[in-house]
């Protein structure tokens, strides 16, 4: 009897498993969302994910809003790369009203967009450094986030939540400075991300932290409905921007990186890849862009383009369109359109219904973090702390895409 009690009280103390919090407010986490983690020791066994720390309800509040009021609205998603977020509002609202904007427009777009990809990318990949201990690259290229932020500010005024751009264009110009600044990081950055790269593609200790850590399938990643960047990794070359081109992204020559493996390490080489082919593009559409009208920066859509004050002061037309844009007083023809760009973290969709009326009857956005965080608790069963929080950051996972 007492052999017997003696193994069973070895069996019970084998078996227990504690209970650990990572967040919802933890530096881990890289937003606020929550994690119970089921431990053994240092190996998770299970996990239950929490979001809702955050909800804004910004679905709804789009739905009390005149249309050209929802762009703020979108920078609060993926906040690394809000000008994304705004153009592909911009774009979904110029599908519903049938409103085709110049070619100079489209290469604008173009070159804000894929500085918004490589500033969320290299962000992302620069944390997944420090979490595996390495600071000095995240310092490094944040010089050049900041070089991107300014060219934001000279367009628009703002930095981190742009609210850049207005359904038919811009609201101005690009002026000498943004051209400047946008030559000075076009000449600096292929060599600082080069050294970034040289810094960790072949560090040993950087491989053994993320080689075979949170890898997934192609078939489970299809399966999540993963898209962008992770859905790469794992194989599958599916891209927005190649699938259902948009703006001018169907003349530009470019290639769309897979890795094999769908792991921290094949997600960390496919966004520095991404990056590579982001210059690329910005390079491309500046060439083109020089070639059309230099005045032209909008579509002719009165109705949702704010007139100069010049005319606002002196001509009536300008003055009635002004009030009723400010007011919210445009009707939006009746419809339901989709459309989807290609955010830095995979697809980034808009669902619209209209009315008729002022506002949206319903909007919905697809939001790809929200999609990726559902395979989280998969993608780190049995794997040790230190490598939950490390997967976590090769997903990118942007709190602000958590809740609707």
């Amino acid at each position: 009897m007492e052999e017997h009690h003696i193994r069973l009280k070895q069996d019970s103390l084998q078996k227990e498993t504690t209970t650990l919090n990572l967040g919802p407010t933890h530096p881990a986490t890289h937003g606020v969302f929550q994690n119970v983690l089921e431990m053994d020791g240092e190996r998770i066994v299970g996990a239950t994910s929490t979001i809702g720390y955050i909800h804004r309800a910004f679905e709804k509040l789009s739905e009390r809003r005149p249309y050209y009021q929802i762009t703020p609205i979108t920078d609060r998603l993926n906040y690394c790369s809000s000008p994304i977020n705004n153009i592909g509002w911009h774009l979904t609202m110029e599908k519903l009203l049938g409103l085709k904007v110049p070619r100079r427009v489209d290469y604008m777009r173009v070159i804000i967009m894929e500085l918004a990809r490589i500033s969320d990318h290299l962000i992302c990949n620069s944390v997944v450094g420090v979490d595996s201990g390495a600071y000095t690259g995240f310092l490094y290229v944040m010089q050049y986030r900041e070089l991107i932020y300014e060219i934001y500010e000279e367009i628009c005024g703002s930095r981190l939540t742009t609210n850049i751009g207005r359904i038919g264009g811009f609201e101005r110009n690009f002026n000498d400075k943004v051209f400047s600044k946008l030559d000075r990081f076009q000449k600096e950055y292929p060599g600082v991300q080069q050294e970034f790269e040289n810094l960790f593609t072949h560090n040993r200790i950087f491989m053994d932290r993320t080689i075979g850590v949170g890898a997934i399938s192609a078939e489970r990643a299809l399966n999540y409905s993963f898209t962008g960047p992770n859905l790469r990794a794992a194989g599958v070359d599916y891209d927005v921007r190649v699938a259902e081109p948009y703006c001018a992204y169907g003349e530009l020559d470019f290639q769309i990186p897979v890795g094999k493996t769908g792991d921290c390490y094949d997600r960390f080489l496919v966004r520095n890849e991404e990056i590579w082919q982001s210059l690329s593009m910005i390079r491309q559409a500046r060439e083109k862009m020089e070639k059309e009208p230099p005045e032209v920066f909008h579509a002719d859509a009165p109705a949702y383009y704010l007139a100069p004050k010049e005319d606002v002061y002196t001509k009536m037309e300008a003055l009635i369109y002004h009030f009723k844009i400010v007011m919210g007083e445009i009707d939006a023809p009746a419809g339901e359109v989709y459309h989807c760009v290609e955010g830095a973290n995979g697809e980034l969709g808009y669902y619209l219904i209209s009315d008729g009326g002022r506002t949206p009857y319903r909007l919905h956005f697809r939001r790809p973090c929200f999609i990726y965080y559902q395979a989280y608790p998969e993608l780190i069963h049995g794997a040790l702390l230190s490598d939950a929080v490390i997967c976590m950051s090769s997903l990118n996972l942007i709190a602000g895409e958590m809740d609707a």
